[in-house]
């Protein structure tokens, strides 16, 4: 929805690219760490960047969009990505959330209390209470690339690649 309006209005740098491809990179970090663990409506899943937000993708998703908005080299782009991103995600990971106290109620209760909506808090969440019907703790799961590859969480790296050679190719260009 914005892309065309961030290519039209770019004005991209060598430091502008170098500093949002830093910003972007973590944000592709992030997610691809949180592809990593999350089993989506199956488990409440609180290891990895779960421990630190209880939205780890749309965090990663949000960085992801404001480095490639910086890397444009117009802040005020930067900006109307951020307040667009917040209009619209907001909502839906408060509705998630909703899901998310249906499915797993109690559990989900106590991880709600202590880990963030969005901004990442600095120390891990460790869940107090035992889990039951013979379930691995989700907080003792380690990265699963398997999971990674399920999500197909290559494809946003392939995105910001695509999007990054077009502002390359608008910075020779001018």
């Amino acid at each position: 929805m914005l892309a065309p309006l961030l290519f039209i209005s770019a004005r991209p740098t060598q430091g502008s690219l170098a500093a949002g491809a830093f910003i972007a990179i973590i944000g592709l970090a992030i997610r691809g760490w949180a592809s990593g663990h999350v089993k989506k409506n199956q488990e409440l899943t609180t290891s990895g960047p779960y421990a630190h937000t209880r939205n780890p993708l749309y965090l990663g998703t949000f960085l992801l969009g404001i480095g490639v908005a910086a890397g444009g080299g117009t802040l005020w782009f930067v900006g109307v990505f951020a307040a667009f991103y917040l209009m619209i995600y907001v909502p839906v990971m408060l509705t998630e959330a909703e899901t998310m106290q249906a499915l797993f109620s109690e559990e989900y209760e106590a991880y709600r209390r202590a880990v963030p909506l969005f901004v990442p808090r600095f120390t891990p969440y460790r869940a107090s209470s035992q889990i039951g019907h013979n379930h691995t703790r989700s907080e003792e799961r380690q990265f699963d690339l398997a999971l990674y590859m399920r999500h197909r969480e290559y494809r946003a790296v392939v995105g910001f690649v695509a999007a990054y050679a077009l502002l390359a190719a608008k910075l020779v260009i001018l």
